[in-house]
Protein backbone atom coordinates (compact mmCIF):
# COMPACT_ATOMS: atom_id res chain seq x y z
CA UNK A 1 0.00 0.00 0.00
CA UNK A 2 1.39 3.40 -0.77
CA UNK A 3 2.50 6.06 1.59
CA UNK A 4 -0.54 8.72 1.64
CA UNK A 5 1.29 12.10 2.19
CA UNK A 6 -0.75 15.52 2.69
CA UNK A 7 2.54 17.83 2.89
CA UNK A 8 2.10 21.62 3.24
CA UNK A 9 4.31 24.18 1.89
CA UNK A 10 4.24 27.61 3.65
CA UNK A 11 6.73 28.96 0.63
CA UNK A 12 7.76 32.31 2.20
CA UNK A 13 5.10 33.08 4.19
CA UNK A 14 4.56 33.37 8.15
CA UNK A 15 7.30 35.08 10.75
CA UNK A 16 8.59 32.36 13.70
CA UNK A 17 5.44 33.06 15.92
CA UNK A 18 2.77 32.62 13.39
CA UNK A 19 4.37 29.15 12.32
CA UNK A 20 4.78 28.18 15.85
CA UNK A 21 1.03 29.04 16.08
CA UNK A 22 0.07 27.47 13.17
CA UNK A 23 1.59 23.74 14.16
CA UNK A 24 0.55 24.19 17.87
CA UNK A 25 -2.93 24.17 15.92
CA UNK A 26 -2.33 21.13 14.12
CA UNK A 27 -1.01 19.74 17.23
CA UNK A 28 -4.42 19.95 19.11
CA UNK A 29 -6.27 18.83 16.51
CA UNK A 30 -3.84 15.89 15.52
CA UNK A 31 -6.56 12.98 16.41
CA UNK A 32 -8.04 14.52 13.90
CA UNK A 33 -5.41 13.15 10.87
CA UNK A 34 -6.83 9.71 9.39
CA UNK A 35 -4.24 6.89 10.46
CA UNK A 36 -3.66 6.33 6.87
CA UNK A 37 -2.42 10.23 6.26
CA UNK A 38 1.25 11.37 6.88
CA UNK A 39 0.92 14.98 7.48
CA UNK A 40 4.06 16.87 6.97
CA UNK A 41 4.60 20.18 7.31
CA UNK A 42 6.92 22.22 4.91
CA UNK A 43 8.24 25.66 6.86
CA UNK A 44 11.00 28.38 5.75
CA UNK A 45 14.34 27.25 6.71
CA UNK A 46 14.41 30.01 9.97
CA UNK A 47 11.59 28.24 11.33
CA UNK A 48 12.76 24.77 11.32
CA UNK A 49 14.88 23.65 14.78
CA UNK A 50 11.41 25.46 16.33
CA UNK A 51 8.77 23.62 14.73
CA UNK A 52 10.75 20.19 15.51
CA UNK A 53 10.89 21.10 19.70
CA UNK A 54 7.17 20.86 18.84
CA UNK A 55 6.70 18.19 16.45
CA UNK A 56 8.98 15.46 18.25
CA UNK A 57 6.43 13.80 20.09
CA UNK A 58 3.89 13.96 17.46
CA UNK A 59 3.29 12.00 14.31
CA UNK A 60 3.38 14.81 11.63
CA UNK A 61 6.76 15.03 10.07
CA UNK A 62 8.52 18.41 9.15
CA UNK A 63 9.74 19.06 5.74
CA UNK A 64 12.56 22.00 4.49
CA UNK A 65 11.66 23.95 0.83
CA UNK A 66 14.94 23.10 -0.45
CA UNK A 67 18.57 22.03 -0.27
CA UNK A 68 21.83 22.82 -1.94
CA UNK A 69 22.88 20.70 -4.85
CA UNK A 70 26.22 20.79 -2.36
CA UNK A 71 27.58 19.56 0.27
CA UNK A 72 29.24 22.41 2.28
CA UNK A 73 31.61 25.33 1.29
CA UNK A 74 31.72 28.73 0.36
CA UNK A 75 27.96 28.88 -1.23
CA UNK A 76 26.29 31.65 1.20
CA UNK A 77 23.06 31.62 1.79
CA UNK A 78 23.09 28.19 0.82
CA UNK A 79 21.40 25.31 2.84
CA UNK A 80 23.02 21.83 2.89
CA UNK A 81 20.94 18.35 2.83
CA UNK A 82 23.00 17.32 6.05
CA UNK A 83 21.82 20.35 7.58
CA UNK A 84 18.31 19.82 7.35
CA UNK A 85 18.70 16.27 8.56
CA UNK A 86 20.44 17.93 11.42
CA UNK A 87 17.30 19.42 12.47
CA UNK A 88 15.42 16.99 11.87
CA UNK A 89 14.11 17.33 8.65
CA UNK A 90 12.54 14.03 7.23
CA UNK A 91 11.63 15.40 3.51
CA UNK A 92 12.95 17.98 1.48
CA UNK A 93 10.51 19.78 -1.80
CA UNK A 94 13.09 19.41 -4.76
CA UNK A 95 12.45 20.61 -8.19
CA UNK A 96 9.42 23.19 -7.49
CA UNK A 97 8.38 24.63 -10.11
CA UNK A 98 8.81 27.99 -8.44
CA UNK A 99 13.00 27.27 -7.81
CA UNK A 100 13.39 25.98 -11.75
CA UNK A 101 11.48 29.59 -12.89
CA UNK A 102 12.83 32.05 -10.50
CA UNK A 103 16.22 30.72 -9.67
CA UNK A 104 17.02 28.70 -13.08
CA UNK A 105 17.50 25.44 -11.73
CA UNK A 106 17.93 22.30 -14.23
CA UNK A 107 17.68 19.04 -14.08
CA UNK A 108 21.59 18.57 -13.40
CA UNK A 109 21.49 21.04 -10.98
CA UNK A 110 17.99 18.96 -9.39
CA UNK A 111 19.98 15.90 -9.91
CA UNK A 112 22.92 17.02 -7.70
CA UNK A 113 20.43 18.10 -4.99
CA UNK A 114 18.49 14.52 -4.94
CA UNK A 115 21.56 13.03 -4.49
CA UNK A 116 22.64 15.30 -1.40
CA UNK A 117 19.22 14.50 -0.02
CA UNK A 118 19.53 11.01 0.01
CA UNK A 119 23.01 10.40 0.96
CA UNK A 120 22.08 12.83 4.13
CA UNK A 121 18.80 10.43 4.64
CA UNK A 122 15.71 12.67 3.80
CA UNK A 123 12.97 11.48 1.69
CA UNK A 124 13.19 13.79 -1.73
CA UNK A 125 9.29 15.07 -2.67
CA UNK A 126 10.24 16.09 -6.70
CA UNK A 127 8.02 18.00 -8.16
CA UNK A 128 7.68 18.26 -12.30
CA UNK A 129 4.58 19.76 -14.13
CA UNK A 130 4.10 22.03 -17.06
CA UNK A 131 3.12 25.85 -18.14
CA UNK A 132 0.18 26.95 -19.50
CA UNK A 133 1.28 27.11 -22.95
CA UNK A 134 2.94 23.55 -22.92
CA UNK A 135 -0.71 22.05 -21.94
CA UNK A 136 -2.35 24.30 -24.59
CA UNK A 137 -0.02 23.01 -26.63
CA UNK A 138 -0.79 19.33 -25.63
CA UNK A 139 3.12 19.02 -24.77
CA UNK A 140 2.15 18.30 -21.23
CA UNK A 141 3.18 14.50 -21.33
CA UNK A 142 6.18 15.38 -23.39
CA UNK A 143 7.63 17.66 -20.75
CA UNK A 144 7.06 15.49 -17.88
CA UNK A 145 8.61 12.72 -19.46
CA UNK A 146 11.55 15.08 -20.40
CA UNK A 147 11.87 16.31 -16.45
CA UNK A 148 11.48 12.86 -15.13
CA UNK A 149 13.64 10.80 -17.87
CA UNK A 150 16.58 13.75 -16.76
CA UNK A 151 16.78 12.94 -13.59
CA UNK A 152 14.78 10.48 -11.53
CA UNK A 153 15.13 7.88 -14.43
CA UNK A 154 18.80 8.15 -13.81
CA UNK A 155 18.63 6.54 -10.24
CA UNK A 156 19.31 3.02 -9.00
CA UNK A 157 16.30 1.12 -7.95
CA UNK A 158 17.19 1.47 -4.28
CA UNK A 159 17.66 5.37 -4.20
CA UNK A 160 14.43 5.38 -6.91
CA UNK A 161 12.59 3.29 -3.75
CA UNK A 162 13.11 6.11 -1.69
CA UNK A 163 11.34 9.12 -3.72
CA UNK A 164 8.21 10.69 -3.75
CA UNK A 165 6.84 12.56 -6.72
CA UNK A 166 4.22 15.82 -7.24
CA UNK A 167 2.59 16.71 -10.06
CA UNK A 168 2.51 20.17 -9.88
CA UNK A 169 0.62 21.92 -13.20
CA UNK A 170 2.05 25.41 -13.26
CA UNK A 171 -1.15 26.71 -14.50
CA UNK A 172 -2.54 25.76 -11.39
CA UNK A 173 -0.39 26.72 -8.65
CA UNK A 174 -1.72 30.51 -6.45
CA UNK A 175 -3.94 30.90 -9.82
CA UNK A 176 -6.96 29.74 -8.39
CA UNK A 177 -7.26 27.40 -11.16
CA UNK A 178 -7.25 23.46 -10.25
CA UNK A 179 -6.54 20.33 -12.60
CA UNK A 180 -10.17 18.48 -12.91
CA UNK A 181 -9.49 15.45 -11.24
CA UNK A 182 -9.89 13.54 -14.39
CA UNK A 183 -7.02 15.89 -15.54
CA UNK A 184 -4.78 15.07 -12.45
CA UNK A 185 -5.78 11.31 -12.81
CA UNK A 186 -4.27 10.94 -16.37
CA UNK A 187 -0.91 12.65 -15.54
CA UNK A 188 -0.50 10.73 -12.36
CA UNK A 189 -0.67 7.23 -14.37
CA UNK A 190 1.18 8.54 -17.06
CA UNK A 191 3.77 9.58 -14.64
CA UNK A 192 3.73 5.98 -13.02
CA UNK A 193 3.79 4.43 -16.27
CA UNK A 194 6.90 5.99 -17.40
CA UNK A 195 8.66 5.13 -13.86
CA UNK A 196 7.61 1.67 -14.59
CA UNK A 197 9.57 1.37 -18.08
CA UNK A 198 12.68 1.47 -16.18
CA UNK A 199 11.76 0.38 -12.35
CA UNK A 200 9.27 -2.17 -13.24
CA UNK A 201 6.58 -3.05 -10.18
CA UNK A 202 8.56 -0.43 -7.98
CA UNK A 203 6.44 2.30 -9.25
CA UNK A 204 3.40 1.10 -8.37
CA UNK A 205 4.73 1.29 -5.09
CA UNK A 206 5.72 5.47 -5.31
CA UNK A 207 3.60 7.95 -4.18
CA UNK A 208 2.94 10.52 -6.36
CA UNK A 209 0.97 13.87 -4.81
CA UNK A 210 -0.56 16.47 -6.97
CA UNK A 211 0.09 20.20 -6.52
CA UNK A 212 -2.21 22.74 -7.88
CA UNK A 213 -4.39 24.49 -6.15
CA UNK A 214 -5.53 21.33 -3.67
CA UNK A 215 -8.32 22.91 -1.14
CA UNK A 216 -10.72 21.16 0.76
CA UNK A 217 -13.85 21.95 -1.63
CA UNK A 218 -11.61 19.35 -4.27
CA UNK A 219 -9.51 17.20 -1.98
CA UNK A 220 -11.63 14.47 -1.88
CA UNK A 221 -11.98 13.86 -5.51
CA UNK A 222 -8.69 14.38 -6.14
CA UNK A 223 -7.99 11.52 -3.60
CA UNK A 224 -10.42 9.18 -4.59
CA UNK A 225 -8.61 9.31 -7.99
CA UNK A 226 -6.52 5.73 -8.25
CA UNK A 227 -3.07 7.21 -8.94
CA UNK A 228 -3.41 10.46 -6.57
CA UNK A 229 -1.57 9.73 -3.14
CA UNK A 230 -1.90 13.37 -1.74
CA UNK A 231 -1.27 16.57 -1.91
CA UNK A 232 1.36 18.91 -1.87
CA UNK A 233 -0.37 21.70 -0.48
CA UNK A 234 0.37 25.81 -0.79
CA UNK A 235 -1.62 28.40 0.23
CA UNK A 236 -4.75 25.87 2.07
CA UNK A 237 -1.81 24.60 4.43
CA UNK A 238 -1.54 28.55 6.17
CA UNK A 239 -4.74 27.71 7.42
CA UNK A 240 -4.96 24.81 10.15
CA UNK A 241 -8.43 24.23 9.74
CA UNK A 242 -8.01 23.89 5.92
CA UNK A 243 -5.07 22.01 6.20
CA UNK A 244 -6.53 19.19 8.55
CA UNK A 245 -9.80 19.04 6.31
CA UNK A 246 -8.07 18.51 3.35
CA UNK A 247 -6.06 15.46 5.44
CA UNK A 248 -9.56 14.15 6.31
CA UNK A 249 -10.78 14.38 2.49
CA UNK A 250 -9.38 10.21 2.65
Amino acid sequence: MRTKIVAGNWKMNTTLEQGLSLVKELIAKENEIPACVQMVVVPPFTHLYSVYQLLKDYRIALGAQNCAAQAKGAYTGEVAAEMLASVWCQYVIIGHSERREYYGEDSPILCQKITQALHSGLIPVFCVGERLEEREAGNHFEVIAQQVKETVLLLNPVDFSKMVIAYEPVWAIGTGKTASSAQAQEVHAFIRQTLAEVFGALAAQTTILYGGSCKPSNAAELFAQDDIDGGLIGGASLQAEDFLAIAKAF
